[in-house]
């Protein structure tokens, strides 16, 4: 068992409801909301935990310690259950065998909070604190300050965004007693995923030559996200087969809402994600919110076309072109525009013997890492061929670029002021880097830090 716990307001119902995966937990902007525990199920890699959601403890005297920002007060029609709201909060500390403290970023760290740590000390059970509300990448540097409780690591977190969520998942089961982390074995994870019936199982048949799993016209036949490790050109990989993901609305509770979980699992633990679209049905909506799956957790993809057979007339020539089918894509998933299209048939075995090389080149092209040097010269060519344009009376200066990490790429721009970055500008220095460099089908992050330097 597994509670959340924390002052009021920070958070833990809109965590709650991201970890289970559904709205149990009302949410309002009101301290005070939540009173009585709340109990989900929730798998991660595996493991399954009941967690608890609790009311915001108030455990505070009326002055507030110096230095510390004061809490939010609650709201006049749950101030009275305050003794009732602690009661159910200290049951559920006492039942878990795991703490998650919530705070919040934005409001920094207050006296309450302290006070709230102070009583999880007691317990000396494991504590994990989730700093809520980071939101950007600013506010989860400023999550260093909770630091100052003494309970051990803190993970940023955005239960609203989603972000930082598998790292406190991951902690959180290997905190578990008794259970221990699952080791992941080591290769080159290529998860295939999309909605139900696109043909996702029947497609890592034709990649495997064998009949591996189960294939159906049955939408919803993959439940478990499997795994199949396999060696090709002395490279191991392994295939990654999920279930199909649903609409929200439709996704019924039980089994099918764990299969979906598992499969937002697998695009988060794998490098390559083959997002299957289905040639006959075109591009969906439903493809669109899986591809923003894809892109908020900065995976690389490529958009695998199939069905493909289907396509084609009795002469074997294709009805639509590939390059008007393309078109379409592009036109409706404009976001994944560096994920290349690739067309195959899983039936007949078109285009499927090129499949893993081109997700090996995806692979490779995540791990590529440009010169200090080549990366200044670059930008340096942007910036004469289109100067950044002037906000709020002030010029955008660059002083000076790098790439800080791979998988995925990522480029910070040190800066004048990070607030005078327009999107479209930001847009244009990435096609002038892809220009170069495509980094085929890998998302590129460019983080800007601002600097004013003092003038001389």
């Amino acid at each position: 068992m597994v509670a959340l716990v924390g002052r009021p307001n920070v958070g833990k119902s809109s965590l709650f409801n991201r970890l289970i995966g559904q709205r149990l937990a009302l949410v309002d902007e009101r301290p005070g909301t939540t009173r009585d525990r709340l109990h989900g199920e929730v798998i991660w890699n595996g493991f399954a935990f009941t967690l608890v959601d609790t009311g915001g403890l108030e455990v505070l005297p009326p002055k507030v310690e110096a230095g510390l920002r004061p809490a939010q007060p609650l709201a006049e029609d749950s101030a009275a259950f305050i003794p009732q709201i602690r009661a159910q909060a200290e049951i559920a500390i006492a039942e878990a065998d795991v703490l998650v403290m919530v705070v919040d970023v934005q409001a920094g760290l207050t006296a309450a909070d302290e006070a709230v740590a102070e009583v999880l000390r007691r317990t000396q059970k494991p504590v994990l604190v989730a700093a809520n509300k980071a939101d950007n990448p600013e506010l989860r540097e400023a999550a260093v300050e909770f630091y100052r409780l003494g309970l051990g690591e803190v993970y940023p977190i955005s239960a609203l965004h989603g972000t930082g969520i598998g790292e406190l998942l991951d902690a959180i089961v290997a905190a578990l007693p008794g259970l221990a982390e699952a080791e992941e074995e080591e290769g080159i994870r290529i998860a295939i995923v999309g909605r139900p019936n696109v043909g996702k199982s029947s497609l890592l048949n034709a990649i495997l030559g064998e009949e591996r799993v189960i294939v159906s016209p049955i939408p919803g036949t993959t439940r478990d996200a499997i795994d199949t490790p396999i060696e090709w050109e002395g490279k191991k990989i392994i295939l990654i087969d999920t279930a199909g993901i649903r609409r929200r609305g439709q996704i019924r509770p039980g089994i099918e809402r764990y299969s979906v979980l598992r499969a937002l699992r697998a695009i988060q633990r794998s490098d390559v994600v083959l997002l299957v679209l289905d040639a006959q049905e075109g591009v969906t909506h439903q493809d669109a919110v899986i591809g923003g799956m894809v892109v908020d957790e900065a995976r690389s993809v490529i958009l695998v076309v199939n069905k493909w057979d289907l396509m084609l007339d009795e002469r074997g020539r294709p009805r639509v072109k590939p390059e008007e089918f393309i078109q379409h894509i592009r036109g409706t998933l404009k976001f994944l525009d560096y994920a290349p299209v690739h067309f195959v048939s899983a039936k007949t075995g078109y285009g499927v013997p090129a499949l893993l090389p081109l997700a090996l080149q995806v692979y490779r092209e995540r791990h590529v890492r440009l010169s200090t040097s080549e990366l200044n010269r670059l930008v340096r060519e942007a910036l004469e061929a289109q100067p950044p344009p002037t906000r709020k009376g002030k010029p955008l200066k660059i002083y000076y670029v790098t790439q800080a990490r791979t998988d995925p790429p990522t480029i910070v721009f040190f800066v004048n002021d990070a607030d005078l970055v327009h999107f479209s500008y930001e847009r244009y220095l990435e096609n002038r880097i892809r220009a170069r460099y495509p980094f085929t089908g890998t998302p590129l992050r460019l983080v800007f830090r601002g600097h004013e330097r003092e003038s001389s």
